[in-house]
């Protein structure tokens, strides 16, 4: 993995389950990770557990674009000819709801309520 966020960087997120409560509009997403058509927006993370809740988008895909958990083990091991998933380093906190990507995948599912 590229630019793989420290200790440090990953405790600053709010833990797994922590923002449950959080309309999906409003939920922080801390952090970005791409590779080629692909995208991941963390929200949550678990020290212990190693492991990420977020959206991800895979290939482009929207119609199977989902909120889930990612391990950021597996994450690691991706490589595809060379290429790692990188973390975007110039990503700033912002809602879900001001992600492009991430209200495209819902509006397009017919999820996006605008909450």
């Amino acid at each position: 993995m590229w630019n793989e966020p420290n200790l440090d960087e990953l405790q600053k997120l709010p833990s797994l389950y922590s923002t449950e409560h959080v309309p999906v509009a409003q939920k922080l997403i801390h952090m970005h990770f791409f590779l080629g058509g692909c995208d991941w927006y963390m929200a949550e993370y678990s020290t212990a557990d190693r492991l990420f809740f977020g959206y991800a988008i895979l290939n482009g895909d929207l119609d199977n674009s989902e909120w889930g958990y990612s391990s950021l083990d597996e994450m690691r091991s991706v490589n595809v000819r060379g290429f790692e998933i990188d973390r975007d380093l110039h990503w700033q906190v912002r809602p879900a709801g001001e992600v492009d990507k991430i209200r495209e995948a819902m509006e397009h599912q017919g999820l996006w309520g605008g909450e």
